[in-house]
Formats: C-alpha cells, structure tokens, sequence
C-alpha cells in the first residue's frame, strides 16, 4: 500500500471524480494495519468506541483524552488512510474557542489529519472557526447520537419540514468549509436529495445507496457486534463465532494437556 496519505481535499474531490468514499470506524493499530493494507479510503476513529470497546450505553461518557488514546494506536497502524477523529459529547458545544483547542489536540497529540463535529446550522460557526485554524472537518447531520438525550426518535422521518432543515444543515456545513458530510439514518430518498444538493461527498450510516461514500462500524460488519442486528448494517464475517470455536478449542487443548505440544515447546 502506498505511503502517501489520502488528504481531506483529495476526499472531497473524490465526488467531482465520480469515485465513492468507503469508510470504517476503528481504534486500535492492530486493526488499522489491516483496513489500510485493504484500501480503505477513510478511517474513523468514532465516540463510538464507548459501546464497542469500553462497553457503556452511550457514547456520552468517552472523553477527548480516551479519543486521542485510540487514534494515537490508529495512527501508527495506518499510513495511508485518511484518519479523523470523532469530537466526543462536551468538547466543542460549549464555545468555538473549545472546539479550536480540542480539534488542536486532535491533530498534535492523536496524529489525526481531521476531526469530525456533530451538528447541521447550529454547528456552523463552529465548523468555521476550527477550520480558520487550519483543521478539516467532516460534518454530521440527521440523527445525532451526542443528542440523544433530547431527540425524539432516532430515524427522521420524511416530510417537507424536515427535508427542508435537513438540507439547510447540508448546504450550512458545505458554506462552513466541510470536506464530506455523514448523513446517520436519514431516509433513502432524503440522503439522495440532499447528496444531489451539495458539492461535497455524503457518506451514508443508515441512510440509504445513493450517498456519495458508505460508513459502518467495524465490529458490526465483522460480525463482533454480539448478537446485536442493525438494519442498515450487513454482516461480511462471522467472527464472533470463529473466535469462540478457537477459544473454545485452545481451552480443551489446555484442559486435555494436548498444549503446548513438543511442536511449541523449546529445549
């Protein structure tokens, strides 16, 4: 795999091209070697990591210091894949000057080349500030997960009213400076109308084949997600079951006294 770096504005030229985005979450090197030596165009290293890895509820309790943690370990398995880290709750809706500082951090200290902000117009100034300061930023609009303690429903639903602020908060982030923007369960037909609206890339979480690019979390299209089934997710592994069938063999082995054989034994 090449060493050259896939940039935010080589992302955003990706749409002009006519060439999709294929994105993944991660969050840790081991992973990281593999999605870049795969070829994948941009790794997220998302708050997501609270329910996957840590094993909370949400993502409200991840904090910037866990964030740069995980994408420090992303950044060093990965040398060519765009690598951005997610914002996580409370680091940049308190001020722009906050979010300049976390975004900062972002970069220096986690070895991201752009951070992600949750928010459609009411995020646009924030959005503008950070990359005044010279730091991409993918956008995020539809469902916002960092909101979830005051939405109603998860999936918005189609009406006029809401395609009309939803496209308001696309055309917001574009005018902000946005390279791409993720559209997180948004209706087919309202993630196609507000792809054909913008000039950037969209990349779909839920929301439908006619974005500009495509992002899923990891353990889930591996199959790691135990037990759990996402509609707008599909399963390419089944690697909850292949990891318990080998530890499951390596126990009996042990038990049995069938390992370490002579084979792994030194003299």
């Amino acid at each position: 795999m090449s060493a050259k770096r896939i940039t935010a504005s080589g992302i955003a030229a990706r749409k002009a091209a006519g060439e999709r985005v294929a994105c993944l979450t991660c969050y840790d090197y081991s992973m990281a070697r593999v999605l870049d030596e795969s070829g994948v165009d941009l790794i997220l290293v998302g708050d997501s990591v609270g329910n996957v890895v840590q094993g909370y509820e949400t993502t409200f309790p991840v904090t910037l210091d866990e964030m740069i943690y995980h994408t420090r370990a992303v950044a060093r398995g990965s040398s060519h894949a765009h690598i951005c880290l997610d914002l996580p709750f409370m680091t940049f809706q308190v001020s722009p000057e906050q979010a300049v500082l976390s975004a900062g951090r972002a970069i220096q200290e986690g070895g991201a080349q752009s951070v992600k902000i949750e928010g459609g117009r009411a995020a646009a100034t924030t959005v503008a500030r950070v990359i005044d300061a010279g730091i991409p930023v993918l956008g995020h609009i539809g469902y916002l997960p960092q909101s979830a303690n005051v939405l109603r429903r998860k999936r918005l639903a189609d009406t006029e009213s809401v395609r009309e602020a939803l496209l308001a908060d696309a055309r917001s982030l574009e005018h902000a400076g946005c390279y791409a923007i993720v559209l997180e369960v948004v209706s087919r037909t309202l993630a196609a109308a507000v792809t054909a609206e913008v000039s950037i890339p969209t990349i779909g979480l839920g929301s439908g084949p006619h974005c500009d690019g495509q992002v899923l979390n990891l353990y889930d299209m591996l199959g790691l997600g135990l037990g759990k089934t996402l509609k707008h997710n599909k399963r390419y592994a089944e690697l909850d079951e292949v990891i318990e069938a080998a530890v499951r063999s390596y126990a009996d082995e042990v038990r049995q006294g069938l390992f370490p054989s002579e084979e792994q034994a030194f003299e």
